[in-house]
């Protein structure tokens, strides 16, 4: 879900080492599944991205907070709901990329809570991150709205977030992106898609 126009675009992320946040893809070995992470903050599109990016390149897609909303409908989780789905996302995630499955995987993927899962996947599959950012205070009014349009959000955290104070500690101003040394993009999500969609797919497609 994006805001009308005239939103303030989210300032880019500092260049990294002279190439204004975008690292530009190698070709994957051939025969060698590609993992495009989507990453990025609460409210910041990254769901709504991954099912564009995923149709556009042609891979399924597993969203985390899809596998929370499966888990609570199915009443089966006798723990911590989140390690749970942490859980099953990376089984899911492993066997896609064992068996040479090119997929989009979306969640937050906060660097201390997502890394030590993803860097084994990196033997397995080419990875790449795209991180979804967009002004905190635009992310806020997007929780709100989708927790009067949609109750299966009453699965996450989003009432808490909001809640919350802002500042140091809430995922709406506070993230730690994944600091993985592969190939990345940032992507503002103000209003559509910053680059454009057709640029992103080309970062994510593999290459013959």
């Amino acid at each position: 879900m994006t805001p009308g126009p005239g939103r303030r675009p989210f300032p880019a992320l500092p260049a990294e080492n002279g190439d204004e946040g975008r690292h530009a893809p190698a070709a994957p070995e051939r025969g060698r599944a590609v993992l495009i992470v989507v990453s990025g903050g609460p409210g910041s599109g990254k769901t709504t991205l991954a099912h564009a990016l995923a149709q556009a390149v042609g891979c399924p897609a597993v969203c985390r907070d899809e596998l929370k909303e499966g888990l609570v409908h199915a009443g089966t989780c006798a723990g911590n709901p989140n390690e749970v789905v942490r859980a099953a996302f990376f089984d899911v995630l492993g066997v896609l990329v064992r068996a040479g499955v090119s997929v989009i995987a979306e969640a937050a993927f906060q660097d201390r809570l997502w890394r030590p899962g993803l860097a084994p996947l990196a033997a397995h599959t080419e990875l790449r991150i795209v991180r979804c950012q967009v002004d905190p205070a635009v992310a806020r009014e997007r929780l709100r709205t989708r927790l009067a349009a949609d109750g299966r959000r009453s699965a996450h955290a989003d009432r808490d977030l909001l809640a919350a104070p802002p500042g140091a500690g809430n995922l709406l101003d506070d993230f730690t992106p994944l600091s993985l040394p592969v190939p990345r993009l940032c992507v503002d999500t103000t209003d559509g898609y910053r680059p454009p969609l057709a640029d992103i797919t080309a970062f994510a497609a593999p290459q013959s």
